[in-house]
Order: C-alpha cells, then sequence, then structure tokens
C-alpha cells in the first residue's frame, strides 16, 4: 500500500482514543532518526516518548534480542525462572541509587508496574489510601487513571476511578502563586516550600498517616511540564513520609534510565526511595517495567499474588540486559551531559535573545529531558512544534501550560545535536517574527 494508503487505512481501522502527533507511517528508525513510508527521514526528539534512550535499532540491544528470539521467547514467570530475567536483575542490581533496592518484579508497561507498586504500598503497609502529586502522569489503566493529574483528559468519562487517592501540588515554582506574589523574594533556587506544607495539612485534614500507604512522585515531574524540584524537597519529603510512616515510592518511568543525566533521577538529590517504578529506557523499546524495592517490604507478599502472562518476557529482558551493559560501555551518562550543556545553551540564548525572548516564559529541565514553556495565550509551542516538523525534526509539546519538550536520545551525536538545535533556533525565531506554520494534529488530543 502506499503511504497515503496506509494513513488513510490507519484512520479507518484504528481506535480513535489514541492520540498522535502525525499520520505519517513510520517504516523504520536508526540511531536519531526515523524514516517515513514515503522516504521523508526526521530527526527524532521524541524518542518515542523517552523509551530508544539508545537510539532506534541500537546495535549490541538489537543483537542481544535477535539471539534470544532463537533460545527462548516466553519463559513464563509462574511456571519457572528464566535465564534472561535472572541476568537483567544482575546486571541492574549495582545500578540502583540505595543498596536497600534488592528485589525486583518485572511486568509489561509503565502504567502495570506502578499499579504494583500500589498493589505493593497497600499490602505492606496495610493501610489503603495513596497521595500523588499535581501534575502527575501514572497511566491510564484504571488505578493510574485515578493517580494521574496531568490533563483531565485521561480520566474523563470514565468514573468512578479507584477511591483513596489524594493529591498535594508539585513544586513548580515558575507557576507558583506564592512565589509570584512574593515581589521575587520566592523562585526555584529559593523555594516557599509551600507544597510541603499543603501536604502536612492534608495528612491533618483529609487522609490521617494511619490511613494512608505512601506517597508517590515522579522525581522531574513528566508529562506535567518536565518540571524538576528545587534543590532541598525531596530531602524534605523524604523526612515526612519517614515522621508519618509513609512509603516513598518514585516512579521513574519518563526519568530513569540516564535520562536526566544520572541514571535515577533521585541520585540527584540523595534521596532513598523505598519503591522505585522504571520502564520506558529499561529495554529500548521492548515492553518490559520493573519495581524493585527491599526484600522485608516484597517477602510479605505471598505467592500467587504477583504475576502475568508475559510479565519479565525473555526477549526483553536480554534486551534489558543489553541496554545496562550500553551505559558503562559507551559512556551514555557522559554524552546525556554534554549534550544537554548544548541543548541547554541553545534554549537559554532563545530566552535572552530580545527577539525571541517575548515568546518564551520558562526553560527547565535536567540532562536531556529539557522543555521550554512559552508565554501564554498565543499557542506558541504548538507553532514552535510545527515548524520543527517542517524542518524534519520530531518533538512533542507537553503539560496544561504552553510547553515544549525535548527527548533525544541520550547517545546522540554532538553533529545531531547540533542540527536538532539549529532547527529549534530558526522555528523559535520564525514563530517570533509571526510567521504562521500549518497546525500540528495534537491540539486537544492526548499524549502522554
Amino acid at each position: 500500500m502506499s503511504a497515503t494508503t496506509l494513513t488513510q487505512f490507519g484512520i479507518n481501522h484504528v481506535a480513535k482514543g489514541i492520540g498522535r502527533l502525525t499520520t505519517e507511517v513510520i517504516e523504520s528508525g536508526s540511531g536519531s532518526y526515523v524514516t517515513m513510508v514515503g522516504g521523508r527521514k526526521m530527526l527524532d526528539f521524541t524518542t518515542g516518548i523517552g523509551v530508544t534512550n539508545l537510539g532506534h535499532c541500537h546495535p549490541a540491544v538489537t543483537k542481544a534480542a535477535q539471539s534470544q528470539v532463537g533460545k527462548l521467547v516466553h519463559g513464563q514467570i509462574n511456571i519457572a525462572f528464566q535465564k534472561p530475567y535472572l541476568e537483567l536483575v544482575q546486571s541492574l542490581l549495582p545500578l540502583m541509587p540505595h543498596k536497600s533496592l534488592d528485589t525486583f518484579f518485572f511486568w509489561n508497561s509503565g502504567a502495570e508496574a506502578v499499579e504494583a507498586a500500589v498493589k505493593l504500598a497497600r499490602h505492606a503497609t496495610k493501610k489503603q489510601n495513596i497521595i500523588v502529586m499535581q501534575g502527575s502522569y501514572h497511566g491510564r489503566t484504571f488505578g493510574t487513571m485515578a493517580m494521574t493529574r496531568s490533563k483531565t483528559i485521561y480520566g474523563e468519562g470514565f468514573a468512578p476511578l479507584m477511591p483513596g487517592v489524594y493529591s498535594v501540588p508539585f513544586p513548580y515554582c515558575a507557576q507558583c502563586s506564592v512565589a509570584n506574589h512574593s515581589s521575587g523574594k520566592y523562585h526555584f533556587n529559593n523555594c516557599c516550600m509551600d507544597p510541603l506544607l499543603q501536604l502536612e495539612l492534608l495528612l491533618k485534614r483529609e487522609s490521617a498517616p494511619s490511613d494512608t500507604a505512601a506517597v508517590f512522585i515522579e522525581p522531574v515531574l513528566g508529562e506535567g511540564g518536565y518540571i524538576p524540584p528545587p534543590l532541598h524537597y525531596l530531602a524534605r519529603l523524604r523526612e515526612i513520609c519517614d515522621k508519618n510512616n509513609l512509603l516513598l515510592v518514585a516512579d521513574e518511568v519518563q526519568c530513569g534510565f540516564g535520562r536526566t543525566g544520572k541514571m535515577f533521577a533521585v541520585e540527584h538529590w540523595g534521596v532513598r526511595p523505598d519503591i522505585l517504578v522504571m520502564a520506558k529506557g529499561i529495554a529500548n523499546g521492548f515492553p518490559l517495567s520493573a519495581i524493585v524495592s527491599r526484600k522485608e517490604l516484597m517477602d510479605m507478599q505471598k505467592p500467587g499474588t504477583m504475576g502475568g502472562t508475559y510479565a519479565g518476557n525473555a526477549v526483553s529482558c536480554a534486551a534489558g540486559v543489553a541496554v545496562a551493559k550500553a551505559f558503562p560501555e559507551e559512556k551514555i551518562l557522559e554524552n546525556v551531559n554534554a549534550r544537554s550543556a548544548e541543548l541547554k545553551a541553545t534554549l537559554d540564548a532563545a530566552k535572552a535573545d530580545p527577539k525571541t525572548g517575548g515568546v518564551m516564559y520558562d526553560v527547565r529541565g535536567l540532562g536531556l529531558m529539557l522543555a521550554l514553556e512559552c508565554t501564554p495565550g498565543h499557542g506558541f509551542a504548538s507553532k514552535i512544534q510545527a515548524k520543527c516538523m517542517e524542518k524534519d525534526m520530531l518533538v512533542l509539546t507537553t503539560s496544561i501550560y504552553d510547553t515544549i519538550r525535548f527527548i533525544p536520545p541520550l547517545n546522540i551525536t554532538k553533529e545531531d545535536m547540533a542540527k536538532g538545535c539549529q532547527i529549534i533556533k530558526e522555528a523559535i525565531e520564525e514563530v517570533a517574527a509571526g510567521e504562521t506554520p500549518a497546525e500540528t494534529r495534537t491540539r486537544g488530543q492526548a499524549l502522554e
């Protein structure tokens, strides 16, 4: 079928509830690029929403998966141990942000892993309620829809959702009403820490510590706008959890596996989570997710309470082993920090430039998890996104605020980063000059 025919076939037969950036059809991917059926080659600063962290079809990951397919595809974990599963645990143990995180459970998707963490937290504490952050994204399953607070679209029309979920503000300093009315006294480098006060009030007013199992947090807010917390926030959150006998669950589905310049984002602040949730970059595109916690908590669950037909698939686990090996062998984290500085410098320069600064409200992020929040009320983010696409580059918007996120491969070359930075610079300049691109197809649709 031709590219046009394939697109129309997809429109006719694929669920309308799936939001997508473009109706073009991807045929192949290699490194930092994808190629469409019609032959168009595009620089990919989306990486499948932070999944193909090592680029498309990474040679070592591809080889590992191909080799495993010829040995064992499906070794169901409720029947027996299988070798790639255990090898992946062995590979991940040295990468964990704290030595207490020593017992694993693998599943298929990020949302499933979050639900596994909810099960563990409730069972281990014998308490029901869960506290999440406003702006957080945890998934679209029935449990995680109740926990997701980034946009109403994810839960709209699906009530009743899972009960026992409460929310508090995330320290989003750029949009904090306290900071914005403090005449400059409070800002990211001197946070008012009002979100922690709101958490303490919630524990007094709405969900008593004796009824509350855990606090779930993305250490860097993902779909809510790529927002890192101020310096001392997570440490103080840990203190509140310890004081009130609450588990702290770090959802690193999007910010984990090197995305922020450290293997896991919590390492930036030296905070120990009780449960760590991971997915996306864990296997570079093969369906796999995991939770890890300390053995004393995991061993409280009776055999049979956890499992799943495809949980910890052998091919996905083999790919995960190759991913873990690639980080030190290819000096991935060093590249993340070098390329991050180049992309951040491009965004900061555009914000400082009088010709383009008017369209830009905030530049933020860590590593190669960076965001540009635009001046509200003009749809600038969608316009810049469309301009980038006109120049053969894929980027995504995010958040209820007018924000673009940049998620390039962690091993992107200096040359491809320079090309991407030039496209972004030109797109911002053209939008600032009043040029009107074709509207993107994501307006009003839900990605993640």
